[in-house]
């Protein structure tokens, strides 16, 4: 397996290499119908042997190239030698990459300029990066290294006006990510914003890594949770993103994965676990509770995939429910949530993130009314 780099990446090398929405991501099914007996191995590995030479300059993230293809491949491996050089190849690449974007960012935050979704985010940026590193080299000195940043990221730097503005306050819109915005804007969701940081600093603390500063950072994200979060009538809930002077949105949005309430109480139950905040933990669950009980909200659903979709709420369901007080009060929602699935649309992609693969990966567990597996989901920051 080629591990070069490609200078100038092509469209179809992109989408190839995509975890998000090429044959990569793909992969993650055809391995759980392996481990299951529904597929072949050997037709796993012909698709991983067909993905070619791997991206591993400035664009690759957990999504994306080299450090996509670690992920697979570790899942892959499982507990095996099975692809052992080829990992240990990988193992170098991201962690040279991690390095680079680190010092990069560290820099960033020395001159005081405001951050990016491609420097911090789960998709892009060093917090996907950290979710490989806790699953390849938990003990390694590079996740110690992100996790210092998310702590640095979470300190607040200098707005225009002098006043001071949350670290992870982006300078590009949160729609058009190469677009300057007049105040440019901080997010919330769990795929771009700071809910991703919180639940990765969350997850490593809950497995016994933290660095200097670990809970501060995550009582300072929580504490901005709690500034904007909308408590009325219809339940709890945040808004997906604010500048100085907009929030968006005031009414419910689409309770998803990426943007809505289910990313977020998942990562602050996750934090409340590490931080044995049960006031916390109760909130999270009941603003949960408030999506599946509030059509306003589940009607705004309309696919099944695992970003925006029904898929992506089942999953956060089962893994809610892993960690819950009462567990039936959120098991006893998918069968709702399993016919809901099956009347919606189905993706147009076959990709894992927006596609079919995703969507059947979240409704095998619940056709089969097995416990979700510590394993294709560590990617979406769940467990």
């Amino acid at each position: 397996m080629t591990t070069g780099a490609v200078p100038v990446p092509e469209q179809d090398t992109d989408l190839r290499q995509s975890l998000a929405h090429g044959p990569l991501g793909i992969t993650l099914l055809h391995i759980e119908h392996a481990r299951q007996g529904r597929g072949s191995w050997q037709a796993v590995h012909r698709r991983l042997a067909a993905i070619g030479p791997l991206i591993d300059g400035d664009q690759a993230s957990l999504f994306l190239g080299a450090p996509a293809m670690a992920y697979v491949l570790h899942l892959t491996a499982a507990d095996s030698n099975q692809y052992a050089g080829a990992l240990n190849t990988l193992d170098r690449i991201v962690t040279t990459h991690t390095r680079s974007r680190l010092e990069t960012a560290h820099t960033r935050i020395d001159q005081g300029r405001p951050t990016s979704f491609a420097e911090y985010d789960l998709l892009r940026g060093l917090t996907g990066l950290g979710t490989l590193l806790l699953q390849r080299t938990p003990d390694g000195p590079e996740l110690k290294g992100v996790l210092e940043y998310l702590v640095r990221l979470t300190e607040p730097l200098p707005g225009p006006d002098g006043c001071p503005r949350p670290g992870w306050w982006v300078r590009h819109s949160p729609v058009n990510l190469d677009a300057p915005t007049p105040g440019s804007h901080v997010n919330a969701g769990l795929a771009h914003g700071i809910t991703g940081p919180l639940a990765l600093l969350a997850i490593a603390h809950l497995r016994g890594i933290t660095v200097r500063g670990h809970e501060e950072a995550m009582l300072r994200i929580c504490r901005w949770l709690d500034e904007i979060r909308i408590s009325d009538h219809r339940g709890t809930r945040w808004p997906r993103w604010t500048t100085d002077t907009i929030t968006s949105p005031m009414h419910p949005a689409a309770p998803s994965w990426c943007y809505g309430t289910p990313g977020l109480t998942r990562a602050q139950q996750l934090a409340a676990l590490a931080l044995g905040d049960n006031d916390r933990k109760r909130m999270a669950e009941r603003a949960l509770l408030d999506c599946l009980t509030g059509p306003l909200q589940l009607d705004q659903l309309t696919d099944r995939g695992l970003c925006h979709g029904i898929g992506g709420l089942m999953r956060v369901v089962q893994r809610v429910a892993q960690d819950a007080d009462e567990p039936a009060a959120f098991t006893s929602f998918l069968p709702h949530l399993s016919e809901r699935f099956l009347a919606a649309e189905t993706p147009t992609e076959a990709g894992f993130l927006e596609g079919t693969a995703g969507a059947a990966l979240a409704f095998q567990s619940i056709e089969t009314d097995e416990a979700p597996a510590r394993d294709w989901d560590a990617c979406l920051l769940l467990a």
